[in-house]
């Protein structure tokens, strides 16, 4: 008699990896690439931007993608883990709604299977109804993530292989900290191909994650050092020259 494997539920579900059909991209263009990009339209110069095959958006053609799963993939697999899970904000304002913090954003709580936990979004910019749609999915993946949603496609790595002490170092950076650490090389005027080659990389997106502390703190440094020195009468202070009478 062949051996049954029982199908996955409740909470076990939750961890189990989405289905490619299901992971979608997101693109993440660097703010000099928006820059360019917005400049280039205004000249009414659209050979910098592309229609996008992999995410459908319009976008500068450099720009990288990450793999993220949707509001809807993310809501039919919670409705399979329990069809009476539920969130709610964390907090109220004075009127009733949902209370957003100063940069926008909200923490809610995410019940699934009797089991709440924390989790936070934001609309990153967007504005506007959409802007709350945003606000809403972002923070149901952040909470999800926390069940161990699709916790695979923020690792990037094989969380649970079987290796070697020396080879469990060579897990590389998430995808928020490969844009964290692409963001910061451009902020730096660093090139990343340097960055890479100090760490002994092929790239940022294999970047190792055991290094990625020290490697944002360097680039931080050398920003720092390239700030102009404070000017004493710098802002709307005037010097007190003593009394007029």
């Amino acid at each position: 008699m062949k051996d049954t494997v029982e199908p996955l539920s409740g909470l076990d579900l939750l961890r189990k990896p989405f289905p490619a059909n299901q992971i979608s991209k997101l693109p993440k263009p660097t703010k000099k690439q928006t820059d360019d990009l917005k400049e280039a339209m205004n000249r009414r110069d659209f050979s910098l931007g592309i229609r996008c095959k992999e995410c459908g958006q319009w976008h500068h053609k450099d720009v990288v993608h990450l793999d993220y799963v949707g509001h809807a993939a993310l809501t039919d697999r919670l409705l399979d883990c329990d069809p009476n899970w539920n969130w709610e904000p964390l907090a109220f304002n004075e009127r009733g709604a949902p209370l957003t913090d100063d940069n926008g954003g909200m923490w809610i709580r995410l019940t699934v299977c009797g089991v709440t936990r924390l989790g936070y979004g934001h609309a990153d910019g967007k504005r506007g109804g959409d802007a709350v749609k945003e606000v809403i999915g972002d923070a149901l993946r952040n909470a999800a993530m926390r069940f161990g949603a699709a916790l695979d496609l923020w690792h990037k790595g094989d969380l649970h292989a079987d290796e070697e002490p020396e080879q469990s170092a060579a897990h590389t950076v998430s995808p928020d900290q490969f844009v964290k650490l692409r963001d910061k090389c451009e902020e730096a005027g660093v090139d990343p191909a340097k960055v890479c080659q100090q760490a002994s990389a092929p790239s940022l997106e294999q970047f190792p994650a055991d290094k990625f502390e020290a490697a944002m703190k360097r680039l931080q440094l050398t920003i720092d050092q390239k700030k102009p020195a404070d000017d004493p009468l710098d802002g709307d202070t005037i010097p007190h020259q003593g009394d007029d009478t």
